[in-house]
Order: C-alpha cells, then structure tokens, then sequence
C-alpha cells in the first residue's frame, strides 16, 4: 500500500515538473517527439537541451537538417512556446507569466493534487477491503482489524500531507515573480 501510494505522489511530482512555472526547465519538453526519419523520437534524443539562462532553453540538433522538424514538433505540442534558430541552434524564449496565467495554472495544480488524493483514497480502501475480507475469513480478530484501519488511515494522512507539501512548495514557485 505504501508503495502505491509512494508512487502516486512521485507521479504528481513528474506531473508538476512539466508545468511551466517562471523558470525553464527541459522538463516542459519532455513529452515531444520530433518526425525523426519517419519515426516519432523524443526530442532529447534527436537534440541536447540546455539552459543558460533563467527564461531560455537552448536545443541543438545533432543533424543541422533536424531543425525543421524540432521547430514543427514544439508548435505541434501546443505548450505555448514559438521557437526560433540561427541555423544551428533552437532558442525557446520564455516569457513572464501575467498574473492571470499565474492563477490558472495554480488551479490546475490543485486539480492535479486533488486526482492524487483521489487516488490515495482508492488505494486507502483496496487496502481497507483486503483487511475486512481478511477478518471475514478468521485469519485476523476484529480488534487487529480496527488497529490496522487506524495505521492504513495515518499512513494515508501521511501521504496526503506530502501531497499538499508538494502543491505548496509548486504553487509558491509559481507564484514568485
């Protein structure tokens, strides 16, 4: 259960790296894949990616002739962002986010934490189940049955916390100007 639930929270973790805050991070681009040779390729595996600056990631292809196709798969992802080249380099620019922007995209960390923790509470009661099924069947008294409800349900508090932690530590990175 603990395992589950460990990787429901490393999950919204990922999920929130992808999340365009203020800063750049090749995390924004992960899910990209370029037309490379016919064939749909993650983008960091067709072009290194860096960030020199705060607001700005650099793509290199390692064919010249890819740049094209990088250009088509970032306006293709629809993340906001219009890329330019010099010929041999990709440059993503990322604008300041308006104060408005900022909201939106602290509401839909919540929503993403709240699917969390709906996911917590499914993982809670499979838990749940398994050990009144147990007790349905002898194999643990019903004060055993109470005490491990109790440590599934402080274990789940746990976990929930963590879960607002995470959207506390997100939300205030998007939020610094």
């Amino acid at each position: 259960m603990k395992a589950q639930m460990e990787k429901s929270v490393e999950s919204l973790r990922k999920e929130y790296q992808k999340v365009r805050t203020g800063r750049a991070s090749t995390a924004l681009l992960d899910d990209i894949k370029v037309n490379y040779y016919d064939i749909p390729t993650p983008l960091n595996q067709v072009a290194s990616l860096t960030i020199p600056e705060a607001r700005v990631i650099i793509i290199q292809p390692w064919e010249a002739k890819s740049i094209s196709l990088i250009e088509k798969a970032i306006l293709n992802a629809n993340i906001g962002l219009t890329p330019t080249n010099d010929g041999k380099i990709v440059r993503l620019a990322l604008p300041p986010l308006t104060e408005e922007r900022r909201k939106e995209i602290v509401k839909a960390l919540k929503k993403m934490a709240e699917d969390a923790k709906i996911a917590l509470r499914n993982i809670r009661r499979d838990a749940n189940d398994e050990l009144k099924k147990l007790e349905k069947d002898k194999n643990i008294s019903e004060d055993d049955l109470k005490r491990a409800e109790k440590e599934v349900q402080d274990v789940t508090n746990s976990f929930v916390t963590k879960i607002d932690d995470v959207l506390a530590a997100k939300e205030k990175e998007v939020m610094e100007v």
